[in-house]
């Protein structure tokens, strides 16, 4: 039997194109994996910002997901946005009931516009549920301060959030360090028992930075549903990433913060013989 390698997106759609399931999808398609989503949120929003969300319903966002995994079947899953208590809760009971080989959880809070796109209650879900379901956890400075309540200003501080996160009972953390200000762009994976893996790319100037979180999160997802190991999934998906902004820095769209060029570069389907779980 011939198969695709698959990734399921649990996210909010974005109207503008630049983020959420349009960016997972746009991402793991561009890596020759096959995209299935769920939609947990409707927003309207564009590059200069999101102004209304309208939320899914719990059951809806649950019954997507026993669709897509009682057929299809995942490789991977991603999630993003989830944007209230209820729908945290029927994400975690579905993981529970398909126990998904790879959950990487990129705790979507706060837009690069700087808006609020989650419910203050969901936040302690995230944190004492959720995270301990995911494989790997993949906040910005700002979502980790959240999660790990405390401040970030220094790479030192971004150590001692990182060790709090895994405490929480998380196995792994990306702690993305592009909201911090420097020549290079500088994310850490941190996971228990290992040393820390420091990635530094060098920082590239573009107005086009929307979606870059649900894009890193997807293309590390695309990449352990194609059998990457974590680290090199890691690393590969920074590499994308840092080649989608640079492709994407050149060109205009809308008048706040643009898109990255998903496809700079796009790979055919893969196909398989079986999938890995």
């Amino acid at each position: 039997m011939r198969l695709y390698r698959t990734v399921l997106s649990i996210a909010g759609s974005d109207s503008g194109g630049g983020a959420g399931i349009q960016a997972d999808i746009k991402t793991i398609s561009a890596l020759g994996v096959y995209a299935t989503t769920a939609i947990t949120a409707v927003t309207a929003q564009n590059t200069c910002g999101v102004s209304s969300i309208e939320p899914v319903s719990p059951l809806l966002v649950k019954a997507q997901i026993e669709a897509v995994l009682s057929d299809i079947g995942a490789d991977a899953i991603k999630i993003g946005m989830l944007h209230n208590m209820a729908t945290a809760k029927a994400v975690s009971e579905a993981i529970v009931q398909y126990n998904p080989q790879y959950v990487i959880l990129d705790p979507v809070m706060i837009s690069t516009s700087g808006h609020k796109l989650i419910e203050d209650e969901t936040i302690d879900f995230i944190r004492n549920t959720l995270m301990k379901q995911a494989s790997l956890i993949t906040p910005n400075i700002d979502e980790a301060a959240l999660l790990a309540q405390c401040e970030i200003q220094s790479e030192k501080e971004v150590y001692t959030a990182a060790e709090k996160l895994l405490n929480t009972g998380c196995q792994a953390v990306l702690m993305k360090g592009g909201h911090l200000k420097g020549e290079t762009m500088t994310d850490i994976l941190f996971t228990k028992n290992k040393n820390p893996l420091v990635l530094k790319e060098k920082h590239i100037t573009s107005q086009n930075t929307h979606g870059t979180g649900c894009t890193l999160s997807s293309a590390i997802a695309s990449y352990l549903a194609l059998g990457q190991q974590l680290e090199d999934a890691v690393i590969a998906a920074k590499r994308y990433i840092t080649q989608a902004i640079e492709a994407g820095s050149v060109v205009t769209v809308g008048k706040g913060h643009g898109p990255l060029n998903h496809f700079f570069n796009p790979t055919p389907l893969h196909i398989t013989s079986e999938h890995l779980t």
